[in-house]
């Protein structure tokens, strides 16, 4: 009997016994932010350029590649933008020091230190007769010119090599390359680090602008879009 009843006190008890907790529910995979974007180009590689709001002049510049059908991040870098922060690349003025939001590809290469290793991208290597026509009257305007053109004003004019830290390695970005709109602003490109925030430029560090360009491949077709985490500039709309 007493052996009986120890059993059943060992059975209440078990029965009473409070249920283990839950286990908490799995979180929900992260979707990779070129997947929550309107349009990435078309290609298999993409830069990304965010910043918090259309006010700050720092952020993030990822790269990512496109493998099986899904977006994967290959790497990532502090960003600087514009001193005026950014705005909407089809109404942009130039002159602003705002970074242009937008998708854009990257047409080619620039430095003046000759190509980091592995690069693939056609690489334009910068002298001292190079420049960057930003002249408004120039049939030159937004172009790369080899001794500057006599109505391009060299005040209206970068000369690169005299940009030895940031055109230490370079992109080029679209932004109003294919058909230059008067006014609507020239040079942006995505380059090395300065001492502080650009004049419309994206930056990063130089390690980082060194490893995009070993990174970057012109046969898939890489794009950079610009843009803020949310509102009218967000970078998903492009």
């Amino acid at each position: 009997m007493r052996t009986l009843l120890a059993l059943g006190a060992a059975l209440l008890s078990l029965t009473s016994a409070p249920a283990p907790p839950a286990a908490p529910p799995a979180a929900p995979p992260v979707v990779p932010l070129p997947a929550l974007m309107a349009d990435t180009g078309g290609g298999s590689q993409l830069i990304t350029a965010v910043a918090p709001e259309s006010g700050a002049t720092t952020g993030t510049v990822t790269w990512w590649d496109r493998r099986g059908g899904r977006w994967v991040r290959a790497g990532s870098a502090p960003a600087r933008f514009g001193a005026k922060g950014l705005a909407e690349g089809a109404t942009r003025r130039q002159g602003t020091n705002t970074t242009p939001t937008g998708l854009f590809d990257l047409p080619y290469a620039f430095g003046v230190r000759p190509a980091p290793p592995g690069t693939a991208y056609r690489y334009v290597r910068a002298t001292a007769r190079s420049w960057w026509c930003q002249d408004n009257a120039s049939r030159a305007y937004n172009r790369w010119v080899e001794g500057l053109p006599a109505d391009c004003r060299a005040g209206e004019a970068e000369h690169l090599v005299a940009y030895r830290t940031q055109y230490a390695h370079a992109l080029v970005i679209g932004f109003n390359y294919a058909r230059p709109v008067r006014m609507r602003g020239a040079g942006i490109f995505l380059h090395v680090d300065g001492a502080g925030a650009t004049a419309g430029c994206v930056s990063v560090p130089a390690d980082a602008m060194r490893a995009i360009l070993a990174w970057a491949e012109p046969d898939r077709r890489p794009h950079i879009a610009v843009g803020t985490l949310r509102g009218p500039t967000a970078i998903t709309r492009y």
